[in-house]
């Protein structure tokens, strides 16, 4: 009798399993960024995809064609409601207008994780960034060792009003007042975007005869600002923010002093991971800030690695990395 209930009980485990499987895995998770521009966005998607991969879910991904613009990601959210996907992992171009994009998103019932710029309204499953002013004062305070706690300075700031901006600039300006015999000549947007901070560094030249170090709010500025001073065929110190291959590049061939770990891809990864969690009923963490990294010609190695072969980490690996 027993033996009779074993076979008539298999095939049922082996249904439900099936069925449970089914419903754990094929998820479709839209990314938002807020441009093609900036390659710390592309490392973000690239974490998506990867840890999307992973755990066998897909992703689409949601990109302005016209960078930050708060208008096209609007219209994106218009679209994404109506596509329902099974979770939204989102980075709000501006952290206070894109609040009711965020509202409609909960109106919709679609769950959704907030990366990267942390959103000043709306509901969400969990938040996973970066701790902003750490990496603006740990990077001016590297900068500013190296040039002996004095010296001119220039900040090239990312977009006025933006979060992230406030709070980078504020480290920065923090690690100057730390410093009596450094001096700030000027603080311009360049809106985190390389040809703007081309330009900002072009003109701030023009009016200063001696700048000896650069703090840029992102590493697209602080590349922009290196052609600027190349062009003009002058030399400073210059940091950015982000810890991006050209960033890497840029302090191996010693053109880039250093740069703050943003670390897109593990944020891409962490954010994806969050939502999928959440669909398939598994705990979730609901605020991971990672930690800064001074990233500089002694330490660059373990962040010199192509995208397509990093790994993303672990849930258990996440809950280390600053996890609430």
């Amino acid at each position: 009798m027993k033996q009779t209930l074993g076979y008539l009980a298999l095939p049922l485990l082996m249904a439900a399993a099936l069925t449970t499987q089914a419903r754990a895995d094929g998820e479709t998770i839209a990314v938002f960024t807020k441009n093609q521009t900036n390659p710390f966005f592309q490392t973000v998607r690239v974490g998506a995809d990867n840890m999307a991969k992973t755990l066998n879910a897909k992703t689409l991904q949601y990109i302005p064609t016209k960078p930050d613009s708060i208008p096209e990601q609007l219209s994106q959210i218009e679209d994404v409601v109506v596509k329902k996907p099974s979770a939204i992992v989102f980075t709000p171009v501006d952290y206070k207008a894109m609040v009711p994009g965020v509202e409609k998103i909960n109106e919709a019932k679609i769950p959704v994780v907030n990366i990267t710029d942390r959103s000043a309204g709306g509901k969400f499953l969990s938040f996973v960034g970066a701790d902003d002013y750490s990496l603006g004062l740990e990077t001016a305070r590297f900068l500013l060792k190296t040039l002996g706690g004095k010296g001119n300075i220039v900040i090239i700031e990312g977009v006025k009003g933006s979060l992230t901006n406030v709070d980078r600039v504020r480290g920065f300006n923090d690690a100057l007042k730390e410093n009596a015999g450094a001096k700030l000549l000027a603080s311009q947007p360049g809106n985190y975007q390389r040809l703007q901070a081309l330009q900002v560094m072009e003109n701030l030249m023009q009016s200063n005869a001696q700048i000896d170090g650069v703090l840029a709010a992102n590493d697209a500025m602080a590349v922009g600002a290196i052609e600027a001073l190349d062009g003009a065929n002058r030399k400073a110190q210059v940091i950015g923010i982000n810890g991006t291959k050209e960033a890497i590049d840029a302090i191996k061939s010693g053109k880039l002093l250093a740069s703050g770990d943003y670390n897109g891809f593990f944020q891409g990864c962490l954010g994806t991971m969050m939502a999928i969690r959440s669909l398939r009923n598994q705990p979730v963490i609901a605020e991971i800030v990672l930690k800064p990294t001074v990233i500089t010609k002694d330490n660059y190695q373990p962040f010199d690695v192509p995208l397509e072969q990093r790994s993303c980490p672990t849930f258990e690996e996440a809950s280390k990395l600053g996890g609430k």
